[in-house]
């Protein structure tokens, strides 16, 4: 027994020597390799991966490109990676330190997309799919990534109402669908299908990995009901494997107004009020004043203001950002931290925001979870000055422009400023108050909150096979704060309603479920199949409250006052809607050569009913790589890719109120409208003794359990090609839009018992052309130029409306003297919300008129305005187009396009050595802006000491009798709307400029600084456009139907900003 166990014993022994032994030969047969890892421009290459091919030796590069590890021997083979280059597998050299160049990958540099549900290789994409450089976007510094988004993807008309801080931005895919409801595209934030797009601008652009914009059917379709309008792919960024890395972003800037309009100064502004009521001047600017005869002479360059430059300002903006991530194979980690402060050029306005964000990533053998917070607050600070009211005169501008820069001799030019109201207004029918007083006075804050909870797991059963749960909520809310006190607009001694406030909180809960099931095979290398099933849920449910309070007695107090007000007004609303659906794409490749992609949506929504609760949305799409076929490869040293692309499909527009198919009742009180405005709702209620607990119930709409989806069939033809291996990239896409069952609230008439119905009627289409085009112009050790062109063409028509219309007339509301008349038009064979007016031929000139002693009588033969008992020479003259001699509603017409023939982006990348320099452009073209402000201040209509526009001046006057601007008199036909006022809006605007130095790593390391880099950029520095206003890009009235209208809006300012980008 004891023989056997020294047996034993030995034989361990032996065995433990031995695997000693070997292991003390394989660490002596390893061999040490060093080297350095750069790029074509003999930089290092930090954090690349080396790896010994075939097992899982390896190291990182430190921040010179350096590295050094032992291989196993001297034939190892060394694998170097990093993304954005090409990989490469060399031999290792032990005799001496190696050196290994690392090219530049344009193939793989922009290769993943994010379509719906999966990423998918670009070069494997059958529809038509573009992505946006984030680079490019970050170059300025701005609020979102809205803000620098227009002109730089073909077929994206990115466009802004006006030029408020944090304003929302409109993005438009390939024209407007639909007549009435919202044709913004559907946003999906890692997953999440969001609706609203102030959510999405609420993301830190600086923590968004990727932005994909799909655009055809047969990438949209797999959204179904919500795709019609395209869709935009918000990806943000995630941990990455390594050391923390921590980044900080800063910059500071400065904005100021891009022009002022020109207004008459006192000399010019004195002669119109002589022109005007020459009766009053005695007693008013011609008086005996300290004994002296004032005259009009008197007036020429003495003290007076222009309004503008009083209420505009230089602006300070901010922006810092500070990001961490890191982790292991295992679990990988990031976080972000943002502050956005931008103050207004406009007194008292000014936006803020406050960001943060997490993000965890777990990967455990074929379980992979992530998991993501992100959290925004913003405070916005002032109104829009363009937000509609009753009577225009109480919008900002009117009072800004039309406040008199000049006093009687016996005030003091300082009464103007100090006095809440200007004594020489008569109140009752002019709403003029001092700008500056009410601007600094007015207390207007919006608060909004946002914070979404996302995540999924995922788990690969076996190879190719995957099933993915996702769950994300959202929950959004607003709160906004009005407060007028008696040196305000709306709360001075005078107003109705004195000393007011008003509050309203809003909110939206959104959950989601998301339930994919994908498997990607092969066969023998030649059939690639990707297939996806899957079925989603989701619910939102909306809140809404307001409370007002008006004369309230102690002002001091402010918001805390409003308990001690008269209760005015309440305001509630609850809603919610559900979604369930279906969904399911086959993706198939041969050898790269052929592409075949179907998918199919199947949407049920709570906002139908019966039948048509559930939507059917299918796609379909064929390529053909046709550079990878044999007979083409003789072209390939100068063609180095090409694909053939056509796709069809159906997408939905779900975007109707929650109840519209239920027949609608109010509990009414009073009026809503004003009566005067078209689409005003007479309440039919009339209380007694004005009695406000003396309701009553009212019908407003029809029922409609018929009422269905909005359905887009959708073609698209495309054509990618490479040249010169990928140096010369351009892609063209042609696209034809239909869109059928126009959901319009149409207008019933009153012996129904109803005031409206939503129906499904009318039909519109879109059809275009979109190119780009990218191009590697220089590229070598010291120099890089780079360049993108993209061009887009759209044309809408309406085919149908609803049965026996042919024409639907829409009025663009913002003061009482022009809501009753109707100020576009969608016409059977035209755009939609095409400007719709008179055609203006100039003035009545003397050779119109009989002249018998100091009577002007009109010939026969010229027409004349139907409102207009006595016309003289000067007045406004329209164009008789039915010829009955009378100028009246039938002879309006349509006037004038708000949307743009084409519009475009031209974008030009230059490095040299550390500097690094963009130059981007923009454009549109072929768009009318219907310029109201001229109504206004560019007739006079002989209001009393409304100050003009400067071009006023020039208006028609027996001493200038050629003028086709009207002259200074009172006039039914100078309140109308006509080609007089419709302007070209197209513009190029040179939109950002970034000029940037990184600084040299020999100078950064010794701080212990992985990389500095430091910048200067502009933004709307110059814009050449033949439009009169402050912008051309305006749009107050966002709306298919009333696009292009400008009437007070907030003008958009140019800024310059200095940063700095550090990262350790």
């Amino acid at each position: 027994m004891k023989k056997h166990l020294s047996t034993q014993t030995r034989k361990r022994m032996l065995s433990s020597i031995g695997l000693i032994l070997f292991s003390v030969s394989f660490v002596l047969a390893q061999v040490l390799v060093k080297g350095t890892v750069k790029d074509n421009l003999g930089e290092g290459v930090p954090g690349a991966s080396v790896q010994v091919q075939g097992t899982s030796q390896g190291t990182i590069t430190d921040l010179d490109g350096k590295f050094a590890f032992n291989v196993p021997n001297k034939n190892s083979i060394l694998v170097i990676s990093f993304i954005g280059y090409v990989t490469v597998e060399i031999k290792a050299d032990t005799q001496k330190p190696m050196v290994i160049t690392l090219k530049e990958d344009t193939k793989t540099l922009d290769e993943v997309v994010v379509v719906g549900y999966q990423e998918i290789r670009k070069k494997d994409l059958t529809g038509s799919v573009a992505k946006a450089s984030m680079a490019e976007l970050l170059s300025t510094p701005t609020a979102s990534f809205g803000e620098t988004l227009g002109g730089r993807i073909a077929g994206v008309n990115v466009s802004s109402g006006e030029g408020m801080p944090g304003g929302q931005m409109n993005i438009v895919i390939r024209g407007n669908n639909s007549l009435t409801q919202d044709n913004s595209p559907l946003y999906v934030i890692d997953g999440f299908p969001v609706e609203d797009p102030s959510i999405a601008a609420a993301i830190n652009q600086n923590d968004i990995e990727s932005l994909d914009f799909l655009k055809d059917a047969s990438a949209t379709a797999i959204y179904g009901a919500r795709g019609a309008n395209g869709v935009v792919m918000i990806t943000t960024k995630k941990g990455t494997i390594g050391q923390p890395k921590i980044k900080y972003d800063g910059s500071f800037g400065i904005q100021h107004i891009t022009k002022t309009i020109p207004m008459m100064d006192a000399y010019e502004f004195v002669k119109l009020q002589a022109e005007r009521s020459p009766k009053d001047m005695e007693t008013t600017y011609f008086m005996n004043y300290d004994g002296k005869k004032w005259g009009l002479e008197d007036y020429r360059n003495i003290p007076q203001y222009n309004w503008q430059d009083e209420i505009f300002r230089s602006a300070w903006m901010q922006s810092h950002n500070v990001s961490l991530t890191g982790g292991s194979e295992g679990v990988r980690y990031n976080a972000s931290l943002s502050y956005y402060d931008q103050d207004g050029i406009l007194l008292e306005s000014n936006y803020k925001r406050v960001q943060g964000r997490m993000g965890t990533t777990i990967q455990k053998k074929k379980l992979k979870i992530y998991l993501t917070t992100n959290y925004s607050s913003t405070t916005t600070t002032g109104g829009s000055p363009s937000q509609n009211s009753y009577s225009g005169m109480n919008n900002l501008f009117y009072s800004v422009w039309g406040y008199r820069p000049v006093t009687e001799p016996d005030r003091p030019l300082n009464s103007l400023m100090d006095n809440i109201m200007d004594d020489a207004i008569n109140n009752t029918n002019d709403y003029r108050f001092n700008p500056i007083m009410s601007l600094k006075n007015e207390y207007r804050k919006t608060y909004a909150n946002y914070i979404q909870f996302n995540g999924f797991a995922e788990y690969e059963f076996i190879k190719g096979l995957k099933l993915k749960v996702s769950g994300g909520y959202t929950f959004d809310t607003r709160k906004g704060e009005t407060f007028n006190n008696s040196k305000t607009r709306y709360g001075n001694p005078k107003s109705s309603d004195k000393v007011n406030a008003e509050i309203y909180h809003s909110q939206r809960a959104t959950w989601l479920n998301e339930n994919i099931l994908t498997y990607q095979t092969n066969i023998k290398r030649k059939h690639f199949f990707n297939s996806m099933v899957g079925v989603t849920l989701q619910n939102s449910d909306y809140e809404y409250y307001s409370y007002k309070t008006v004369q309230i007695p102690n002002e001091a107090l402010g918001m805390a006052g409003m308990s001690e007000g008269t209760p005015s007004t309440t305001k509630s609303l609850k809603s919610s809607w559900s979604m369930l659906s279906f969904l399911g794409r086959l993706n198939y490749n041969y050898k790269s050569l052929y592409y075949a992609t179907v998918s199919f949506r199947s949407d049920g929504s709570s906002k139908f009913r019966g039948d048509n609760r559930f939507g059917y949305f299918p796609s379909g799409s064929l390529a053909w790589g046709f550079m990878e076929e044999d007979f083409m490869k003789p072209l390939k040293s100068v063609v180095s890719s090409g694909k053939l692309r056509a796709s069809w499909g159906l997408t939905g527009n779900n975007r109707v109120g929650e109840y519209d198919t239920y027949a609608l009742y109010q509990i009414l009180k009073d009026k809503v409208g004003d009566f005067i405005s078209i689409g005003s709702l007479p309440s039919g209620v009339y209380p007694f003794e004005n009695s406000l607990t003396s309701v009553g119930t009212v019908p407003t709409s029809l029922r409609n359990r018929k009422l269905k989806w909005e359905t887009t069939e959708q073609w698209n033809l495309g054509l990618d090609l490479g040249f010169l291996d990928e140096r010369i990239g351009l892609t063209v896409d042609w696209y034809r839009k239909t869109t059928r069952d126009l959901l319009l609230n149409t207008a019933l008439p009153t012996s129904s018992g109803y005031f409206s119905a939503m129906k499904n009627v009318g039909k519109v289409r879109n059809q275009g052309i979109e190119l780009t085009l990218n191009t590697t112009n220089i590229k070598n050790r010291h120099f890089s130029w780079t360049t993108n062109f993209n061009i887009a063409f759209n044309k809408n028509k309406v085919l149908e409306l609803a049965e026996n219309q042919s024409s639907l007339l829409s009025a663009a509301k913002f003061d009482q003297n022009y809501n009753s008349q109707y100020s576009y038009i969608a016409k059977v064979g035209y755009p939609m919300g095409m400007m719709y007016g008179f055609i203006y031929e100039g003035t009545y000139k003397y050779e119109d008129f009989d002249k018998v002693g100091d009577t002007y009588t009109l010939k026969r033969n010229v027409p004349y305005f139907s409102s207009e008992s006595n016309t003289q020479p000067g007045m406004p003259k329209y164009a008789d187009l039915n010829g009955d001699g009378i100028i009246d509603d039938n002879d309006r017409t349509m006037i004038g396009n708000g949307m743009p023939k084409h519009t475009g982006g031209f974008t030009n990348n230059f490095e040299y050595k550390g500097f690094d320099l963009s130059i981007f452009f923009q454009w549109s073209y072929g768009n009318d802006v219907l310029n109201a402000n001229r109504l206004f201040f560019e007739n006079s209509n002989k209001t009393r000491d409304l100050n003009q526009y400067a071009s006023y001046a020039d208006r028609w006057t027996p001493e200038n009798p050629e003028s086709n601007i009207p002259r200074a008199t009172d006039s039914g036909s100078n309140k109308v709307f006509s080609t007089r006022i419709i302007e070209d809006g197209s513009f190029l605007r040179l939109k950002t400029v970034s000029l940037g130095y990184t600084l040299p790593k020999q100078l950064t390391k010794k701080w212990k600084i992985d990389n500095a880099r430091v910048f200067v950029a502009g933004q709307n520095l110059w814009t050449c456009t033949g439009y009169s206003g402050y912008d051309p890009e305006v749009s107050i009235r966002e709306g298919a139907l009333t696009p292009g209208l400008d009437f007070s809006a907030y003008p958009r300012a140019y800024s310059i900003s200095f940063g700095i980008n550090l990262g350790f």
